[in-house]
C-alpha cells in the first residue's frame, strides 16, 4: 500500500500564505498590531490574513471582530505589567470554533491548526475556545500572569 502526500500539510492540504507570516512578524517584532484574525481561504487552499488590530485596540475590540457562527485562528499580543511593575507581553494563540459552526469548519480548522501554529514562531500560550467565555478577559489575564 503507498501513500500520496500532497501540499504543504498532509492531513489537511492547508498551505500558510506569506502575508500571514508577515503580519505576525510585524505583531511579534514591531507591535504594529494588537491582534491578527486568520481564516482558512478554501478556494487558495491557504490560512491568510482577515483583520488586524491596531495597538490601540482593545480586547473587546478584538472579540468583536471574530464571527459568531465560523471558526477562526488568532493571534493576540496583551500587554500588561506584572507585580513587581514590570510592563510585559504574551502573545496568544486562539483557536475559535464557536459551537454552532458548520462541522465541516470546525474538521477544517482543527485539521489544519497544528501546521499554522507551527509557522508562527514565538507564541507564549494557545487557547481552543467554543464559547466567548472560554476565552474572556480574566482568562487571558490569569494565563499571563
Amino acid at each position: 500500500m503507498s501513500f500520496r502526500i500532497r501540499g504543504p500539510n498532509a492531513s489537511s492540504g492547508m498551505g500558510v500564505a506569506d502575508h500571514s507570516k508577515k503580519m505576525f512578524m510585524e505583531l511579534k517584532r514591531k507591535k504594529v498590531h494588537r491582534y491578527v484574525i486568520f481564516k482558512v481561504d478554501e478556494k487558495k487552499n491557504e490560512v491568510v490574513v482577515e483583520k488586524t488590530g491596531g495597538p490601540a485596540e482593545s480586547y473587546d475590540d478584538f472579540t468583536s471582530a471574530l464571527p459568531d457562527n465560523d471558526c477562526r485562528y488568532a493571534v493576540y499580543d496583551f500587554d500588561f505589567v506584572t507585580s513587581e511593575n514590570c510592563q510585559k507581553s504574551k502573545i496568544f494563540f486562539i483557536a475559535w470554533s464557536p459551537e454552532i459552526s458548520r462541522i465541516r469548519s470546525k474538521m477544517l480548522y482543527a485539521t489544519s491548526k497544528e501546521r499554522f501554529r507551527r509557522e508562527l514562531d514565538g507564541i507564549h500560550y494557545e487557547i481552543q475556545a467554543t464559547d466567548p467565555t472560554e476565552m474572556d478577559l480574566e482568562v487571558i489575564r490569569d494565563r499571563a500572569h
